[in-house]
Protein backbone atom coordinates (compact mmCIF):
# COMPACT_ATOMS: atom_id res chain seq x y z
CA UNK A 1 0.00 0.00 0.00
CA UNK A 2 2.70 2.60 0.89
CA UNK A 3 4.48 1.79 -2.31
CA UNK A 4 1.35 2.42 -4.42
CA UNK A 5 1.08 5.92 -2.27
CA UNK A 6 4.79 6.98 -2.99
CA UNK A 7 4.00 5.52 -6.66
CA UNK A 8 0.59 7.71 -6.95
CA UNK A 9 2.58 10.82 -5.06
CA UNK A 10 5.62 10.41 -7.92
CA UNK A 11 3.25 10.16 -11.05
CA UNK A 12 1.50 13.49 -9.21
CA UNK A 13 4.63 15.03 -8.97
CA UNK A 14 5.99 14.32 -12.37
CA UNK A 15 2.15 15.50 -14.28
CA UNK A 16 2.74 18.86 -12.10
CA UNK A 17 6.55 19.07 -13.45
CA UNK A 18 5.25 18.77 -16.61
CA UNK A 19 2.16 21.03 -16.18
CA UNK A 20 4.32 23.81 -14.71
CA UNK A 21 6.88 23.07 -18.20
CA UNK A 22 4.20 23.69 -20.68
CA UNK A 23 2.80 26.66 -19.31
CA UNK A 24 6.37 28.17 -19.08
CA UNK A 25 7.16 26.82 -22.47
CA UNK A 26 3.80 28.27 -24.19
CA UNK A 27 4.01 31.58 -22.69
CA UNK A 28 7.63 32.20 -23.21
CA UNK A 29 5.94 30.96 -27.06
CA UNK A 30 3.55 34.27 -26.37
CA UNK A 31 6.31 36.35 -25.80
CA UNK A 32 8.36 35.45 -28.47
CA UNK A 33 5.83 36.38 -30.96
CA UNK A 34 6.09 40.21 -29.28
CA UNK A 35 8.85 39.85 -31.78
CA UNK A 36 6.25 39.90 -34.86
CA UNK A 37 4.46 43.28 -32.67
CA UNK A 38 7.53 45.00 -32.67
CA UNK A 39 8.66 44.42 -35.52
CA UNK A 40 5.02 45.50 -37.34
CA UNK A 41 4.65 48.48 -34.92
CA UNK A 42 7.79 49.60 -35.92
CA UNK A 43 7.56 48.96 -39.90
CA UNK A 44 3.87 50.83 -39.65
CA UNK A 45 5.33 53.94 -37.93
CA UNK A 46 8.42 54.50 -40.28
CA UNK A 47 8.57 55.94 -43.53
CA UNK A 48 7.51 53.40 -46.49
CA UNK A 49 11.42 53.94 -47.58
CA UNK A 50 12.92 52.79 -44.12
CA UNK A 51 10.57 49.61 -43.80
CA UNK A 52 13.08 46.23 -45.14
CA UNK A 53 15.11 47.48 -42.83
CA UNK A 54 13.58 47.93 -39.39
CA UNK A 55 12.32 44.72 -40.09
CA UNK A 56 15.93 43.37 -41.27
CA UNK A 57 16.80 45.19 -37.49
CA UNK A 58 14.22 42.81 -35.98
CA UNK A 59 14.25 39.08 -37.11
CA UNK A 60 18.40 40.40 -36.87
CA UNK A 61 18.11 41.95 -33.37
CA UNK A 62 15.82 38.35 -32.48
CA UNK A 63 18.88 35.98 -33.33
CA UNK A 64 21.52 37.92 -31.89
CA UNK A 65 19.89 37.71 -28.17
CA UNK A 66 19.45 34.10 -28.90
CA UNK A 67 22.67 33.44 -29.18
CA UNK A 68 24.27 35.84 -27.43
CA UNK A 69 22.41 35.13 -24.17
CA UNK A 70 22.72 31.49 -25.20
CA UNK A 71 26.98 31.89 -25.09
CA UNK A 72 26.82 33.92 -21.78
CA UNK A 73 24.11 36.33 -21.35
CA UNK A 74 22.04 33.53 -18.73
CA UNK A 75 25.26 32.20 -17.54
CA UNK A 76 25.91 36.16 -16.13
CA UNK A 77 22.65 36.56 -15.17
CA UNK A 78 21.92 32.95 -13.40
CA UNK A 79 25.09 31.69 -12.69
CA UNK A 80 24.89 32.58 -9.02
CA UNK A 81 21.98 29.86 -9.02
CA UNK A 82 24.78 27.19 -9.75
CA UNK A 83 27.34 28.40 -7.18
CA UNK A 84 29.01 30.57 -9.98
CA UNK A 85 29.96 27.49 -12.22
CA UNK A 86 27.62 25.69 -14.88
CA UNK A 87 27.57 21.70 -13.98
CA UNK A 88 28.91 20.65 -17.30
CA UNK A 89 30.86 22.26 -20.41
CA UNK A 90 28.51 21.30 -22.98
CA UNK A 91 25.73 22.70 -21.02
CA UNK A 92 26.07 26.70 -21.17
CA UNK A 93 22.56 27.02 -19.65
CA UNK A 94 23.46 24.23 -16.88
CA UNK A 95 22.21 20.29 -16.95
CA UNK A 96 18.59 19.63 -17.35
CA UNK A 97 16.99 18.61 -14.22
CA UNK A 98 17.34 14.76 -13.02
CA UNK A 99 14.06 12.73 -12.21
CA UNK A 100 15.49 11.81 -9.05
CA UNK A 101 15.44 16.04 -8.25
CA UNK A 102 12.04 16.41 -9.02
CA UNK A 103 10.82 13.66 -6.87
CA UNK A 104 13.06 14.13 -3.60
CA UNK A 105 10.23 16.79 -2.96
CA UNK A 106 11.10 19.76 -0.34
CA UNK A 107 11.31 23.75 -1.11
CA UNK A 108 14.46 23.10 -3.45
CA UNK A 109 12.94 20.61 -5.61
CA UNK A 110 12.44 21.98 -9.00
CA UNK A 111 9.29 22.53 -10.82
CA UNK A 112 10.12 23.03 -14.50
CA UNK A 113 12.68 22.30 -17.04
CA UNK A 114 15.38 24.24 -16.91
CA UNK A 115 15.19 24.75 -20.64
CA UNK A 116 12.48 26.20 -20.24
CA UNK A 117 13.61 28.38 -17.99
CA UNK A 118 16.01 29.48 -20.56
CA UNK A 119 13.57 29.86 -23.40
CA UNK A 120 11.65 32.01 -20.97
CA UNK A 121 14.66 34.25 -20.06
CA UNK A 122 16.17 34.50 -23.58
CA UNK A 123 12.63 35.98 -25.18
CA UNK A 124 12.95 38.65 -22.62
CA UNK A 125 16.39 39.89 -23.39
CA UNK A 126 14.89 40.35 -27.21
CA UNK A 127 12.08 42.30 -25.87
CA UNK A 128 14.75 44.71 -24.27
CA UNK A 129 16.83 45.33 -27.37
CA UNK A 130 13.56 45.36 -29.46
CA UNK A 131 12.69 48.48 -27.98
CA UNK A 132 16.00 50.44 -29.16
CA UNK A 133 15.26 49.62 -32.58
CA UNK A 134 11.98 51.78 -32.67
CA UNK A 135 14.00 54.71 -31.22
CA UNK A 136 16.86 54.88 -33.47
CA UNK A 137 15.02 54.11 -36.90
CA UNK A 138 15.49 55.51 -40.34
CA UNK A 139 19.00 57.20 -39.72
CA UNK A 140 20.96 54.30 -38.15
CA UNK A 141 23.53 52.10 -39.88
CA UNK A 142 21.89 48.36 -40.09
CA UNK A 143 25.75 46.76 -38.96
CA UNK A 144 26.34 49.30 -36.23
CA UNK A 145 23.08 48.58 -34.26
CA UNK A 146 23.42 45.11 -34.55
CA UNK A 147 27.06 45.39 -33.40
CA UNK A 148 25.44 47.28 -30.33
CA UNK A 149 22.88 44.62 -30.07
CA UNK A 150 25.60 41.77 -29.25
CA UNK A 151 27.13 43.91 -26.44
CA UNK A 152 23.46 45.06 -25.02
CA UNK A 153 21.84 41.04 -25.38
CA UNK A 154 25.68 39.31 -24.02
CA UNK A 155 26.74 41.36 -21.13
CA UNK A 156 24.49 44.95 -20.43
CA UNK A 157 21.33 43.55 -20.31
CA UNK A 158 22.26 40.46 -18.56
CA UNK A 159 24.20 42.40 -15.39
CA UNK A 160 21.72 43.93 -14.46
CA UNK A 161 19.46 41.13 -14.43
CA UNK A 162 21.66 39.56 -12.01
CA UNK A 163 21.71 42.21 -9.68
CA UNK A 164 18.03 41.72 -9.76
CA UNK A 165 16.33 37.88 -10.90
CA UNK A 166 19.67 36.73 -10.76
CA UNK A 167 20.00 37.20 -6.73
CA UNK A 168 22.17 40.74 -6.60
CA UNK A 169 22.21 43.56 -4.34
CA UNK A 170 18.75 45.34 -6.06
CA UNK A 171 17.26 41.65 -4.89
CA UNK A 172 18.83 41.85 -1.91
CA UNK A 173 17.50 45.45 -1.00
CA UNK A 174 14.02 44.65 -1.69
CA UNK A 175 13.54 46.13 -5.24
CA UNK A 176 10.55 44.55 -6.48
CA UNK A 177 10.24 43.99 -10.18
CA UNK A 178 7.80 40.89 -10.97
CA UNK A 179 7.80 40.77 -14.66
CA UNK A 180 10.04 43.90 -15.65
CA UNK A 181 9.16 47.25 -16.00
CA UNK A 182 12.65 48.44 -15.03
CA UNK A 183 14.60 44.96 -15.66
CA UNK A 184 13.51 44.92 -19.30
CA UNK A 185 11.42 47.89 -20.14
CA UNK A 186 13.08 50.81 -18.33
CA UNK A 187 16.53 49.21 -19.61
CA UNK A 188 15.66 48.83 -22.96
CA UNK A 189 14.99 52.65 -23.22
CA UNK A 190 17.89 53.64 -21.34
CA UNK A 191 19.94 51.95 -24.42
CA UNK A 192 17.76 53.60 -26.68
CA UNK A 193 17.85 57.27 -25.62
CA UNK A 194 21.92 56.84 -24.93
CA UNK A 195 21.23 55.89 -28.55
CA UNK A 196 19.49 58.40 -30.06
CA UNK A 197 21.46 61.24 -28.16
CA UNK A 198 25.02 60.04 -29.89
CA UNK A 199 22.80 60.04 -33.13
CA UNK A 200 21.15 63.12 -33.78
CA UNK A 201 17.53 63.31 -35.10
CA UNK A 202 16.26 62.91 -38.49
CA UNK A 203 16.33 65.33 -41.17
CA UNK A 204 14.08 67.37 -40.95
CA UNK A 205 12.36 66.53 -37.93
CA UNK A 206 13.32 70.32 -35.91
CA UNK A 207 13.31 73.50 -37.42
CA UNK A 208 15.37 76.17 -36.65
CA UNK A 209 13.41 78.45 -34.93
CA UNK A 210 11.91 75.54 -32.86
CA UNK A 211 9.53 73.70 -35.13
CA UNK A 212 8.75 70.28 -34.49
CA UNK A 213 7.87 68.79 -37.82
CA UNK A 214 5.46 65.69 -37.93
CA UNK A 215 6.80 62.89 -39.82
CA UNK A 216 3.71 60.52 -40.03
CA UNK A 217 4.36 56.64 -40.34
CA UNK A 218 3.42 54.79 -43.94
CA UNK A 219 0.98 51.82 -42.60
CA UNK A 220 -1.18 53.11 -39.47
CA UNK A 221 -2.90 49.59 -39.96
CA UNK A 222 0.50 47.56 -39.21
CA UNK A 223 0.90 49.69 -36.73
CA UNK A 224 -2.02 48.66 -35.09
CA UNK A 225 -1.65 45.13 -36.06
CA UNK A 226 1.32 45.40 -34.12
CA UNK A 227 -0.07 46.45 -30.97
CA UNK A 228 -2.37 43.59 -30.86
CA UNK A 229 -0.13 41.35 -31.32
CA UNK A 230 2.07 42.96 -28.43
CA UNK A 231 -0.88 43.10 -26.33
CA UNK A 232 -1.79 39.66 -26.78
CA UNK A 233 1.88 38.14 -25.92
CA UNK A 234 2.16 40.29 -22.75
CA UNK A 235 -0.28 38.16 -21.42
CA UNK A 236 2.72 35.32 -21.44
CA UNK A 237 4.96 38.50 -20.65
CA UNK A 238 3.06 38.63 -17.10
CA UNK A 239 1.52 35.61 -16.91
CA UNK A 240 4.79 33.37 -17.19
CA UNK A 241 6.65 35.64 -14.43
CA UNK A 242 4.18 33.83 -11.79
CA UNK A 243 6.46 30.76 -13.36
CA UNK A 244 4.06 28.08 -12.04
CA UNK A 245 0.31 26.76 -12.88
CA UNK A 246 -0.50 23.56 -11.15
CA UNK A 247 -2.07 23.92 -8.29
CA UNK A 248 -4.99 25.95 -6.93
CA UNK A 249 -3.26 29.59 -5.59
CA UNK A 250 -1.02 29.85 -8.55
CA UNK A 251 -3.72 29.20 -10.87
CA UNK A 252 -5.91 31.99 -8.83
CA UNK A 253 -2.80 33.84 -9.37
CA UNK A 254 -2.22 33.38 -13.11
CA UNK A 255 -5.91 34.39 -13.97
CA UNK A 256 -5.60 37.49 -11.58
CA UNK A 257 -2.68 38.50 -13.86
CA UNK A 258 -4.21 37.89 -17.05
CA UNK A 259 -7.16 40.12 -16.19
CA UNK A 260 -5.24 42.93 -14.53
CA UNK A 261 -2.90 42.86 -17.55
CA UNK A 262 -5.77 43.50 -19.83
CA UNK A 263 -6.82 45.89 -17.60
CA UNK A 264 -4.32 48.40 -17.62
CA UNK A 265 -3.93 48.27 -21.44
CA UNK A 266 -7.78 49.14 -21.76
CA UNK A 267 -6.98 52.06 -19.16
CA UNK A 268 -4.01 53.08 -20.77
CA UNK A 269 -5.86 53.24 -24.27
CA UNK A 270 -8.77 55.03 -22.83
CA UNK A 271 -6.61 57.78 -20.90
CA UNK A 272 -4.39 58.53 -23.93
CA UNK A 273 -7.26 59.09 -26.31
CA UNK A 274 -8.63 61.59 -23.91
CA UNK A 275 -5.29 63.37 -23.55
CA UNK A 276 -4.80 63.55 -27.33
CA UNK A 277 -8.45 64.67 -27.49
CA UNK A 278 -8.27 67.65 -25.07
CA UNK A 279 -4.52 68.28 -25.98
CA UNK A 280 -4.31 68.67 -29.89
CA UNK A 281 -8.80 68.49 -30.36
CA UNK A 282 -7.79 64.78 -32.39
CA UNK A 283 -8.39 61.61 -31.58
CA UNK A 284 -4.32 60.63 -32.13
CA UNK A 285 -4.80 56.68 -32.83
CA UNK A 286 -0.47 56.46 -32.05
CA UNK A 287 -1.14 58.13 -29.03
CA UNK A 288 -4.03 55.29 -28.21
CA UNK A 289 -1.72 52.53 -29.61
CA UNK A 290 1.09 54.06 -27.57
CA UNK A 291 -1.13 54.81 -24.39
CA UNK A 292 -2.02 50.54 -24.99
CA UNK A 293 1.40 49.78 -24.37
CA UNK A 294 2.09 52.54 -22.17
CA UNK A 295 -0.50 50.16 -20.12
CA UNK A 296 1.27 47.06 -20.07
CA UNK A 297 4.08 48.63 -19.33
CA UNK A 298 2.83 50.54 -16.36
CA UNK A 299 1.44 47.46 -14.99
CA UNK A 300 4.36 44.76 -15.28
CA UNK A 301 6.07 45.87 -12.44
CA UNK A 302 3.52 44.34 -10.71
CA UNK A 303 0.27 42.56 -12.01
CA UNK A 304 -0.55 40.51 -9.51
CA UNK A 305 -0.91 42.37 -6.24
CA UNK A 306 -3.50 45.57 -7.45
CA UNK A 307 -7.35 44.82 -8.38
CA UNK A 308 -8.47 45.17 -12.05
CA UNK A 309 -9.96 48.46 -10.98
CA UNK A 310 -6.66 49.20 -9.13
CA UNK A 311 -5.03 48.20 -12.78
CA UNK A 312 -7.13 50.27 -14.97
CA UNK A 313 -5.98 53.39 -12.94
CA UNK A 314 -2.71 52.49 -12.98
CA UNK A 315 -2.40 51.42 -17.15
CA UNK A 316 -4.66 55.09 -16.98
CA UNK A 317 -2.19 57.13 -15.27
CA UNK A 318 0.55 55.63 -17.76
CA UNK A 319 -1.45 56.57 -20.82
CA UNK A 320 -1.87 60.08 -20.38
CA UNK A 321 1.99 60.16 -18.61
CA UNK A 322 2.98 58.65 -22.28
CA UNK A 323 1.43 61.58 -24.21
CA UNK A 324 3.03 63.88 -21.93
CA UNK A 325 6.50 62.66 -22.40
CA UNK A 326 6.01 62.11 -26.09
CA UNK A 327 5.95 65.93 -26.33
CA UNK A 328 7.91 66.58 -24.33
CA UNK A 329 10.88 65.01 -25.94
CA UNK A 330 10.20 66.50 -28.85
CA UNK A 331 10.68 69.76 -27.41
CA UNK A 332 13.96 68.77 -26.15
CA UNK A 333 14.56 67.77 -29.53
CA UNK A 334 14.93 64.00 -28.82
CA UNK A 335 13.72 61.99 -32.20
CA UNK A 336 12.08 59.12 -31.14
CA UNK A 337 10.10 57.79 -34.16
CA UNK A 338 7.99 55.49 -32.46
CA UNK A 339 7.74 57.03 -29.02
CA UNK A 340 9.97 53.73 -26.95
CA UNK A 341 11.02 55.78 -25.07
CA UNK A 342 8.35 57.30 -23.75
CA UNK A 343 6.74 54.17 -23.56
CA UNK A 344 9.49 51.59 -22.31
CA UNK A 345 11.66 54.42 -19.99
CA UNK A 346 9.42 56.89 -18.39
CA UNK A 347 6.08 54.88 -17.96
CA UNK A 348 8.50 51.75 -16.99
CA UNK A 349 9.88 54.04 -14.27
CA UNK A 350 5.64 55.35 -13.22
CA UNK A 351 5.22 51.19 -13.17
CA UNK A 352 8.19 51.03 -10.46
CA UNK A 353 6.85 53.55 -7.83
CA UNK A 354 3.55 51.99 -8.30
CA UNK A 355 4.79 48.50 -6.83
CA UNK A 356 4.45 50.33 -3.16
CA UNK A 357 0.73 51.44 -3.47
CA UNK A 358 -0.14 48.16 -3.82
CA UNK A 359 2.42 45.35 -2.32
CA UNK A 360 2.95 46.16 1.22
CA UNK A 361 6.54 44.02 1.41
CA UNK A 362 7.60 46.84 -1.50
CA UNK A 363 9.11 50.14 -0.54
CA UNK A 364 10.05 53.50 -2.40
CA UNK A 365 13.67 53.53 -1.24
CA UNK A 366 14.28 50.06 -2.83
CA UNK A 367 12.04 50.91 -6.03
CA UNK A 368 14.09 54.40 -6.32
CA UNK A 369 17.33 52.37 -6.33
CA UNK A 370 16.03 50.17 -8.57
CA UNK A 371 15.15 52.98 -10.39
CA UNK A 372 19.16 54.96 -10.46
CA UNK A 373 20.95 51.73 -10.82
CA UNK A 374 19.04 49.81 -13.58
CA UNK A 375 19.41 53.20 -15.43
CA UNK A 376 22.68 54.57 -14.55
CA UNK A 377 24.24 51.32 -15.66
CA UNK A 378 22.32 50.34 -18.85
CA UNK A 379 22.50 54.60 -19.77
CA UNK A 380 26.27 55.19 -19.24
CA UNK A 381 27.45 51.06 -21.01
CA UNK A 382 25.35 51.84 -23.57
CA UNK A 383 26.78 55.53 -24.39
CA UNK A 384 30.25 53.62 -23.87
CA UNK A 385 29.37 51.59 -26.50
CA UNK A 386 27.94 54.01 -28.96
CA UNK A 387 30.02 56.39 -28.75
CA UNK A 388 33.37 53.71 -29.25
CA UNK A 389 31.06 52.56 -32.70
CA UNK A 390 30.77 55.80 -33.91
CA UNK A 391 34.50 56.15 -33.78
CA UNK A 392 35.22 52.80 -35.49
CA UNK A 393 32.13 52.63 -37.79
CA UNK A 394 29.83 55.36 -37.83
CA UNK A 395 26.26 54.95 -36.39
CA UNK A 396 24.20 57.29 -38.95
CA UNK A 397 24.21 56.38 -42.68
CA UNK A 398 25.05 59.55 -44.81
CA UNK A 399 22.26 62.28 -45.69
CA UNK A 400 22.02 61.33 -48.95
CA UNK A 401 20.90 58.03 -47.68
CA UNK A 402 18.55 59.31 -45.52
CA UNK A 403 16.78 60.93 -48.03
CA UNK A 404 16.61 57.96 -50.44
CA UNK A 405 15.51 55.50 -47.55
CA UNK A 406 17.89 53.30 -45.98
CA UNK A 407 16.02 50.38 -47.36
CA UNK A 408 18.13 50.57 -50.58
CA UNK A 409 21.39 51.79 -48.55
CA UNK A 410 21.53 49.22 -46.22
CA UNK A 411 19.10 46.39 -47.76
CA UNK A 412 18.72 47.03 -51.53
CA UNK A 413 15.62 46.28 -51.97
CA UNK A 414 11.98 48.28 -51.06
CA UNK A 415 8.95 47.00 -49.03
CA UNK A 416 6.66 49.11 -51.54
CA UNK A 417 8.60 49.34 -54.66
CA UNK A 418 5.11 49.78 -56.31
CA UNK A 419 5.14 52.89 -54.46
CA UNK A 420 8.49 54.71 -53.31
CA UNK A 421 10.37 54.12 -56.26
CA UNK A 422 13.39 54.90 -54.12
CA UNK A 423 11.97 57.96 -53.21
CA UNK A 424 9.96 59.92 -50.44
Amino acid sequence: MEELLNSTAGDVTQLKYAVDTFYFLMCGALVMWMAAGFAMLEAGLVRAKNTTEILTKNIALYAIACTMYLLCGYYIMYSSDAGGVLPSLGALIGDENAVDAVLAGGDDAPYYSMRSDFFFQVVFVATAMSIVSGAVAERMKLWAFLAFAVVMTGFIYPTSGYWTWGGGFLSEAGFSDFAGSGIVHMAGASAALAGVLVLGARKGKYGKNGEINAIPGANLPLATLGTFILWMGWFGFNGGSELKLSDVGEANAVAEIFVNTNAAAAGGVIAALIVARLWFRKADLTMALNGALAGLVAITADPLSPSALASTLIGAIGGALVVVSIVALDKLRIDDPVGAISVHGVVGIWGLLAVPMNNGDATFGAQLLGIVSIFGWVFIASLVVWMILKAVMGVRVSEEEEYEGVDLAECGMEAYPEFTGGKK
